[in-house]
């Protein structure tokens, strides 16, 4: 019998593409959903996801079991993780707009990975991997060149520009990390629950619904040629399959236990170079509406307090980050696409009602 895996958030984008590989694997996958009603989005995702892979498989998912359970209550989890080897827990609030109340995303991220995290040690989980992210690491520093890396912590007491999701991953991984130790260093054996994190940069990759990063937004206002002119930002990229394979190396490997693991492609890529790039994919005439221009940091600071979006994204604008993936790459054998290849993925998958 196959080790069965519990995946947090399976109705997400990049939840789903953890249960695909999971299953291509050979794992028996059950996955967390809000309501019963979800579990149509999950089966239509994998169904995309295997026509995407070749593999022509529409039954991918009724391989899946499903457990509602909510980030928030207590409710349905010990039933969740109840014969599971491992979890990936995988879901966490990221709204496309700034919340008025940061504990919006907080408490669901924190008090979600506390509650995952019980479950897990109650049922006799192995091993947790929980997705972190780049926000938990490389947020609330002087300005740097220098790559960061997991030895880094996002600095949430800096005094600098601090949005509620860099917030909310930075204290559900804090806690997280907090709770293991504890767990461990009561356990009479030495063993006790092992946790594992990935620390992503922006996600993009193959879409599979509706619901998807807002990194994959990003390319799709460009895409559209929705957008004017460009926001003076740089961030990291890495394609979804990468990240879902990390997650997989890092529940199964044992020099993952107690580990972090940033994941990114290469180069931090600014919002101009992204463009170029999907201009040249698409070539001409539908790539002629791509626009590459920048945007003025005062416009932006004059439009923040109006829009909470904008103000969300005052902490990226005019700042260069960088993170390296030497640490995934060496200890786990981690290879992942280029940054070119993530981003043709996703404008090549997002759907003709989309562009």
């Amino acid at each position: 019998m196959a080790d069965r895996v519990l995946v947090t958030g399976g109705s997400g984008f990049l939840g789903a593409h953890c249960v695909l590989a999971l299953l291509e694997a050979g794992y028996d996958v059950r996955t967390t959903i809000r309501s019963p009603q979800r579990a149509a989005d999950v089966r239509s995702q994998l169904a995309a996801g295997a026509d995407l892979s070749g593999e022509n498989s529409p039954d991918a998912g009724d391989r899946v079991e499903f457990a509602v359970a909510d980030l928030l209550d207590d409710a349905g989890w010990a039933e969740a993780v109840a014969g599971c080897r491992f979890v990936l827990h995988v879901a966490s609030p990221f709204p496309m707009t700034e919340p008025k109340d940061p504990d919006e995303l907080v408490r669901p991220a924190k008090e979600g990975a506390l509650r995952v995290l019980r479950a897990a040690r109650d049922a006799g989980v192995e091993r947790v991997v929980l997705t972190s992210s780049f926000a938990a690491i490389g947020y609330g520093h002087p300005p740097t060149k220098r790559p960061f890396t997991e030895s880094d912590w996002t600095e949430l007491d800096s005094g600098r520009p601090i949005s509620a999701y860099v917030r909310s991953k930075t204290l559900a991984e804090q806690a997280a990390w907090a709770f293991v130790r504890e767990e461990q260093s009561l356990a009479k054996d030495g063993g006790g629950l092992q946790l594992a994190t990935v620390n992503p940069v922006g996600i993009l990759g193959p879409v599979l619904g509706p619901g998807y990063s807002s990194s994959v937004e990003l390319v799709k206002l460009v895409r559209e040629g929705r957008l004017p002119r460009l926001p003076d930002v740089c961030f990291g990229v890495v394609d979804v399959r990468d990240v879902a394979g990390l997650h997989l190396l890092a529940m199964t490997r044992p020099e993952a236990a107690g580990e972090r693991f940033l994941a990114t492609a290469g180069d931090a890529l600014s919002a101009s170079e992204l463009a170029l790039l999907i201009r040249g994919h698409l070539g001409s005439p539908a790539g002629d509406r791509v626009r590459t221009g920048v945007m003025p940091t005062w416009v932006i600071k004059a439009a923040a307090p109006f829009s909470r979006r904008v103000r969300g994204s005052l902490p990226d604008i005019g700042v260069y980050r960088n993170g390296s993936s030497h640490k995934a790459r060496t200890v786990l054998g981690w290879n992942p696409r280029s940054r070119e290849e993530a981003v043709f993925a996703t404008v090549d998958s997002l759907p003709p009602r989309l562009r």
